[in-house]
């Protein structure tokens, strides 16, 4: 039995009786709010008690919800990445395998090590960048990490690479000192040029569930996020914070991860991510 015809199963009152559908949906990570919309949609349509109409509108809704916008028009090269998130999340593997891609599609990447903080993240960026012969730039630790990331702006700026991803490092999303480092890093790089960072995305742990909302929600409003990327999305992370993050903090998620190895990060799709959702 699928993982959603669990849920379904799971809260089901009795038998003919109505499924809690809000229990259900927040059980799967779909956030308060959202739950709270679909099931007024449900009982406005006459559908809650029906399980298998509901989930066709839940599915219509969702993909509708998911779709990712068009890629905005990057002016002047290099176009720039910059990845944050909390502690354990995987950054700095996300930083290497969007690195991989890229260079797969052809492009010239640069990766900045920006994790000033542990000697182990520039260790581990500097092995996957010999080992994707892509060039790193790094810092002794303790460096001021907006440095760096100016450092590596420079350097993809003079070699004319096509991307550059910078790495930071992992910071809880309310302690306040660590959000300002952020806000220096991004305010560095502006200052060198305009419009930089291109992208500001939150990678986060989908295992954590709910929590990926609440890292967004924070994250959001010290550094002004652009998309989400979730890794860590096999077991029993199901993925319904794509859909609570999309609805409730307008980000968009780009890729998601479901495994260690480079091709395992996949470039985030609606309709493979909702078929995926309902009968995994």
């Amino acid at each position: 039995m699928s993982f959603w015809n669990r849920l379904v199963e799971r809260f089901r009152a009795g038998e003919g009786e109505e499924i809690d559908w809000e229990a259900l949906l927040i059980e799967a990570d779909l956030g308060v709010k959202l739950a709270t919309e679909w099931v007024d949609d449900l009982k406005e349509m006459g559908l809650s008690r029906t399980p298998e109409r509901a989930e066709k509108l839940l599915r219509e809704k969702m993909t509708a919800l998911v779709r990712i916008p068009p890629p905005l028009p990057i002016k002047q090269k290099p176009e720039v990445i910059l990845l944050i998130g909390v502690n354990g999340s995987g950054k700095t593997t996300t930083a290497a395998k969007l690195a991989a891609r890229a260079k797969q599609e052809g492009k010239s990447v640069h990766l900045g090590a920006a994790d000033t903080f542990r000697a182990a993240a520039t260790e581990q960026l500097e092995a996957w960048g010999a080992r994707l012969v892509i060039p790193v730039t790094t810092a002794p630790q303790g460096t001021d990490p907006a440095a760096v990331a100016v450092k590596s702006l420079f350097a993809a700026q003079e070699a004319k690479d096509d991307l550059l991803i910078i790495d930071t490092a992992g910071r809880q999303a309310n302690k306040r000192n660590l959000l300002l480092e952020l806000q220096k890093i991004k305010r560095s790089l502006q200052k060198k040029t305009e419009g930089v960072p291109h992208h500001t995305w939150l990678v986060a742990d989908g295992t954590t569930g709910s929590g990926v909302l609440a890292q967004a929600k924070e994250f959001h409003e010290a550094v002004g996020l652009t998309g989400l990327i979730v890794t860590k999305l096999d077991g029993s992370a199901r993925g319904g914070m794509v859909a609570a993050v999309r609805a409730e903090v307008g980000l968009p998620t780009y890729y998601l991860g479901r495994g260690e190895k480079p091709e395992d990060l996949k470039r985030f799709a609606a309709g493979e991510f909702v078929e995926s959702f309902f009968a995994d």
